[in-house]
């Protein structure tokens, strides 16, 4: 069987894992990421939104935006418009062309010195004597091979294999996830400078959303529980009564399926020779389905612990630590507060969700200073504190965490 040998092995290339190849390719390790599919950014499961934190990380290539966009607007069960804004910012963030921004930054990797591998899918990782990971089994070019490392980094997405083949539990519960489908659709009246998210019965234990890609077009689509899809009530049906209320003159010209995890930081992300990132490290706001972001952070952080523990010469998990400890320090209290959020609003009757609506559009626009979904959980409170008491309750206890 053929065998290669490099420093760390990347699996997975999108945003996680060509930015972790990235740094540590900059770093002066020897990289390979390699990726099951032919085609990198191909196929496209996402929303495709950002904020514009993004470009604390990379400077985006404008051939990589389809929308600028300047806020959102909520809609609640009855239509009640709550409107979202930057207090500084005319442009809060982006609605991304996924397949030209993944290989992007797959390039960037390419650029920096690590090697990339299409049509390679990894088949089990490889243990010492000891039981600790030093490579993965990967299917390249129809021929077996082994590919030696002292780091293998998943970035395999919520299927993500390489934390279970490890012993790692992350496995997800079906209340812990999210059936999204998706239309990009053309011909559909909308405003181009606005993200639109839909809470009603048509998208159970979940939302929808509406987000610009410019030229008439848009990405339509909705999540809703797994633990509430069936035969008879899958996302895909869900979403065709959306669009035939919402945009019956539209044309739909692609359609994408996946899943989200939604189970918040629960999950170890590190342990010998092993570190995840991004969706395979549950690394996904619950309340509203992003990562894009946060994984990209937590690669950055990832390539700095993996770079420590090579000039340490030690693939310990105690050693690999350092990534779990920085990232949750970071913005873990982000994912916990949207978990606390997300059942709590999952919880909330259509009429007191009517009632909080009305209650914070009343008094205009909410603008903030940073547009994510902590800061605007605070502002809601302080427009509706008598409906969202439970809700100042976690957030209190958040901050008791001293998190910030």
């Amino acid at each position: 069987m053929r065998e290669e040998r490099r420093d760390v092995v990347v699996v997975g290339a999108g945003p996680a894992g060509s930015v972790t190849a990235r740094r540590l390719a900059e770093c002066g390790l020897d990289v390979l990421m390699i990726e099951r599919n032919q085609e990198i950014g191909v196929p496209v499961r996402c929303a495709e939104g950002v904020n514009r934190g993004i470009e604390d990380i990379v400077h985006l290539d404008r051939r990589c935006i389809s929308a600028s966009v300047r806020g959102a607007r909520i809609y609640s069960p009855d239509g009640t418009a709550v409107e979202v804004e930057s207090a500084r910012e005319r442009v809060v963030g982006y609605v991304l062309e996924r397949r030209m921004f993944d290989r992007f930054l797959a390039a960037e990797a390419a650029n920096a010195g690590a090697d990339v591998w299409v049509k390679t899918a990894a088949k089990g990782v490889m243990k010492d004597d000891n039981g600790r990971v030093c490579g993965v089994y990967a299917c390249h070019m129809n021929e077996t091979i082994r590919i030696r490392a002292d780091v293998v980094v998943g970035a395999d997405g919520v299927e993500s294999k390489i934390g279970e083949w490890a012993g790692m539990h992350t496995k997800l519960r079906m209340r812990d996830m999210a059936i999204c489908a998706e239309f990009m659709m053309s011909g559909v009246e909308i405003d181009d400078e606005y993200c639109e998210f839909f809470i009603g019965s048509f998208a159970p234990r979940g939302y929808a959303w509406v987000f610009p890609k410019g030229d008439g077009c848009a990405n339509v689509g909705l999540g809703i529980g797994a633990d509430v899809s069936a035969d008879n009530r899958r996302a895909f049906d869900y979403l065709t009564q959306f669009v035939e209320s919402r945009f019956p003159s539209g044309k739909v010209i692609a359609e994408m399926y996946g899943a989200v995890p939604l189970s918040g930081p629960v999950y170890e992300t590190v342990s010998d020779g092993v570190v995840l990132v991004g969706d395979a490290a549950r690394q996904v706001n619950p309340i509203s389905g992003g990562g894009i972001t946060y994984a990209m952070r937590a690669a950055l952080i990832a390539a700095d612990a993996i770079s420590h523990a090579f000039e340490a010469k030690d693939f310990s998990k105690q050693q690999l630590h350092e990534y779990e400890r920085r990232w949750r320090k970071e913005f873990g209290h982000h994912l916990e507060i949207g978990l606390k959020a997300k059942e709590y609003f999952l919880k909330m009757p259509a009429s007191r969700m009517n009632k909080l609506a009305h209650s914070i559009a009343a008094r205009g626009p909410v603008k903030l200073k940073n547009l994510n979904s902590v800061s605007m959980l605070k502002e809601f409170i302080k427009r509706s504190p008598s409906i969202l008491i439970d809700l100042a309750r976690i957030m209190t206890l958040m901050s008791e965490r001293k998190w910030k």
